[in-house]
């Protein structure tokens, strides 16, 4: 396969290029200055970008596939809040609401429309706190069923906390003996702040003996003192797992007085502890008990950024009892992130992109990511000529491609004007 005049950031002068892919093994093998009109000489398929911007397939660093599809059932989050929802999602499982074919028909269902919108790769946190470990068994095998459109990471989550919930902790270990690719966790649920940092301790014991990255719910409630993110920063430094713990959301940072967030941010910084915030979610869930200047409750990306950290941008939700929207569009999750965060300067909207490629794909771990000789072809081309026009007017997907394989393709939107 060939893709033709293509715009890849990072091009000498922003030249347009011609990208070769390999159909037997999938990679790139080059990336050469475009030829312009380009004439088969072989069989090999040919896609014109046409000066189109080409990017690294998108990455959903956070979002629950087990979850999708279940909004209103068995009822309605009324309040709004992340306790009723996890109240919600308590009484579903009591009830048997989470039938295996439904639990993959939704999940397949969300996936899909994730990568419509330019997603190739995710990392979905599964609810373990069921001793049937339901949904993570057919999380696995729709992590197969969709390979080769989509890797998946699956994420042994303790909805109740290991603690909180009986059994919990046994419930996760088991879910990694099973082929878990990363140890998930909760600590502000947990019974008491002390369990809550034990529990960091067991899930952190866990990773180093799977050898699994750790991703972790952490301070996800309007408490400025809700602090587990600098147990995180601590156990990370201390087993010299530096790269290896995601702390996902910690709205809690954003009530953080300044003196305080200027000794945590050396910590996260030398634990090299990243990121995955999901602002459309968090404004949606918190700030719930003010009745008037009622704060935003994201996790402080720009001042996270600035100081150098790794933050990735992620839908969390799609149509659940936590969140009733959601489509698994990511650049819908970036234009809130950079709205919420006052970050519209230049150098951030002129890199929005990094927010749902670069930056997750560290979270993940990703070898061979981006638009380079000798990496996978996981790439897309989207209707735009700049990151800012993609920003600006979320613009959509036109080609996709994973493994070296074409996923799908649709037709540029062209508006007929009356003269």
């Amino acid at each position: 396969m060939r893709i033709t005049n293509a715009l890849v950031k990072g091009a000498a002068n922003g030249q347009l290029v011609d990208i070769d892919i390999d159909p037997i093994t999938g990679k790139i093998t080059t990336i050469t200055p475009a030829a312009g009109p380009f004439i088969a000489e072989t069989e090999a398929e040919i896609y014109d970008a046409a000066g189109r911007l080409v990017s690294p397939q998108f990455v959903e660093a956070h979002i629950h596939l087990d979850y999708a599809n279940t909004a209103g059932i068995p009822r309605d989050n009324e309040s709004g809040t992340l306790f009723e929802a996890i109240e919600i999602w308590r009484e579903r499982k009591e009830a048997g609401l989470n039938n295996p074919d439904l639990i993959r028909r939704n999940a397949i269902a969300a996936a899909k429309s994730a990568v419509e919108h330019g997603v190739g790769f995710i990392r979905t946190h599964v609810d373990v706190t069921d001793p049937e470990l339901t949904a993570f068994r057919v999380l696995k095998d729709v992590k197969e069923e969709i390979r080769d459109w989509c890797d998946v990471e699956l994420v042994a989550f303790p909805q109740n906390g290991i603690y909180a919930y009986q059994g919990g902790d046994r419930l996760v270990e088991q879910a990694l003996k099973e082929g878990a690719d990363v140890v998930g966790g909760i600590p502000h649920l947990e019974p008491t702040r002390e369990d809550g940092v034990d529990s960091l301790k067991h899930l952190f014991d866990l990773g180093e003996k799977y050898g699994t990255r750790i991703d972790i719910h952490c301070d996800e409630i309007d408490d400025a003192q809700s602090r587990f993110v600098e147990v995180i920063a601590a156990e990370t430094t201390k087993r010299s797992m530096q790269g290896l713990a995601t702390v996902s959301h910690s709205a809690a940072m954003s009530y953080y007085e300044p003196g305080y967030m200027a000794r945590l941010l050396p910590k996260l910084a030398s634990a090299d502890v990243t990121f995955a915030v999901c602002p459309n979610e968090n404004l949606h869930l918190q700030g719930r008990g003010y009745s008037h200047a009622t704060p935003r409750g994201v996790a402080p990306i720009k001042a996270l950024t600035d100081f150098g950290l790794n933050v990735a941008l992620c839908q969390d939700s799609i149509s659940d009892p936590w969140y009733p929207m959601g489509n698994g569009d990511l650049l819908r999750v970036v234009d809130t992130g950079l709205h919420v965060s006052h970050m519209l300067q230049p150098k951030y909207i002129d890199n929005c992109l990094e927010f749902i490629t670069h930056n997750p794909a560290k979270n993940l771990g990703l070898r061979g990511y981006g638009i380079m000789e000798g990496n996978p072809a996981n790439l897309i081309v989207l209707d735009a000529h700049s990151e800012r026009e993609v920003l600006q007017e979320g613009c959509p997907v036109l080609l996709s491609v994973h493994r070296g394989k074409r996923v799908f393709s649709r037709a540029a939107i062209n508006t007929d004007w009356e003269s």
